[in-house]
């Protein structure tokens, strides 16, 4: 059984730090939360800006676009180790994201989404080899408990911002940063300290890891952008059919916050069959999860979306599992590439989708993205011989 040993704390390979992964969990619901409740919001925001709802997507893309920069970060973040990536990556992102309310225009709204994007890169790679770092041997089911709170963060934090704007205008967004402020100085102390990579570490063998890199990137980019494109044009949709704008960040609600059950289930199920039948299978339901609620209306539409919200996010953290194994020498890096290298290529997908949306209705956008999905699925069954997960 594998010891792991951290700086100012030993833990155990058969010990789960539910403690401490719930600190880094809330932490997570944070800075998600704050990096993703603009679509709850973007209708308001280019109304008030006199913008056409048809930049949805551009505007989206240069919130997404930094994540690509994980990769760098990711490298930084194993080279120097500690947390402070940890800290300056939830603060970064929360008040950047004080400022989207206080942007009157795109000129000043741009560089506010490029900078949410920089620190919730800085904020990824490191928090999410620290979750490894205190899982123990459960590692599926550890990186699933971290990941739920970024689920819930991205799956709440609309609602409650949307609610926020129809109640007190859009500069009270502002008052969203003061939790994420607070936590990081209650919580410093119980972060994982992740150690610094020795000059003599074993070199990353690029060439070797080039194959499964590609695979996996092209998966998860393509997943990503499901969930993007899903995310973006669903309130759009509904805000053009007349809806309110809290029931349009309803959608995403109910979707993300559902979706945890795919998160949870999705790291569990991997520990226990193999992680190809999860990204494989989870895909394939998700495009026809996504195709019966475009079909559908009522109560079904919402029954189907919660259903698309399990499948899409139980692919989650398996890939980056798949990803920090491919990495074995810096799994910093490892899930930088799974998560963030793969989100950057999606937002330049969703910034072409946002091209595609001014000639075309939302409605045929997410018709494309059932496609993505089903795409997905196929390249999913060429993620490696090897289904099921290394201990560690």
């Amino acid at each position: 059984m594998a010891v792991v040993m951290d700086q100012g704390l030993r833990t155990v390979g058969g010990t789960v730090r539910y403690g401490r992964l719930a600190a880094l969990s809330w932490l997570h619901f944070l800075n998600d939360g704050s990096a993703n409740y603009l679509p709850g919001v973007l209708p308001a925001v280019l109304l008030a800006m006199g913008e056409p709802v048809s930049l949805a997507g551009t505007v989206m893309a240069a919130l997404l676009i930094g994540q690509a920069l994980q990769v760098g970060t990711g490298l930084l973040a194993d080279r120097f180790g500690g947390r402070g990536f940890i800290a300056a990556g939830v603060l970064g992102t929360a008040l950047a994201a004080a400022l989207i309310g206080r942007s009157g225009s795109l000129a000043l709204l741009l560089p506010a989404l490029v900078l949410i994007g920089i620190s919730n890169a800085m904020f990824h790679p490191q928090a999410l080899a620290g979750a490894r770092q205190l899982s123990g041997p459960r590692v599926g089911l550890g990186m699933s408990l971290f990941l739920v709170g970024g689920e819930v963060g991205r799956g709440l934090w609309p609602l409650i911002a949307s609610f926020v704007v129809v109640t007190w205008g859009l500069k009270a967004l502002s008052l969203l940063a003061i939790p994420a402020v607070a936590s990081i100085l209650l919580l410093w102390a119980v972060l994982p300290v992740q150690p610094p990579r020795h000059v003599a570490a074993q070199p990353i063998a690029w060439r070797r890891h080039l194959g499964p890199m590609s695979a996996l990137v092209a998966f998860q980019s393509l997943r990503a952008l499901a969930i993007f494109g899903t995310t973006t044009f669903l309130p759009v949709l509904w805000h053009l059919r007349g809806h309110s704008l809290t029931a349009g960040a309803a959608l995403i609600t109910v979707m993300l916050v559902v979706g945890i059950i795919g998160n949870v289930g999705g790291g569990h199920l991997a520990d226990r069959i193999g992680r190809r039948p999860i990204l494989a299978g989870s895909s394939l339901a998700g495009a026809a999860l996504l195709a019966a609620f475009l079909l559908t209306s009522g109560a079904a539409q919402w029954i189907a979306l919660g259903l698309l919200g399990i499948a899409l996010f139980a692919t989650l953290p398996v890939g980056i599992l798949v990803g920090q194994d491919i990495f074995p020498e810096n799994r910093s890096l490892g899930s930088g590439i799974a998560l963030g290298l793969s989100n950057g290529l999606a937002a330049v997908g969703l910034m072409g989708l946002g091209l595609i949306s001014s000639a075309v209705p939302p409605l045929h956008i997410l018709w494309l993205l059932v496609a993505i999905l089903l795409a997905a699925a196929l390249l999913a069954l060429r993620l490696g011989p090897r289904t099921h997960p290394k201990r560690t």
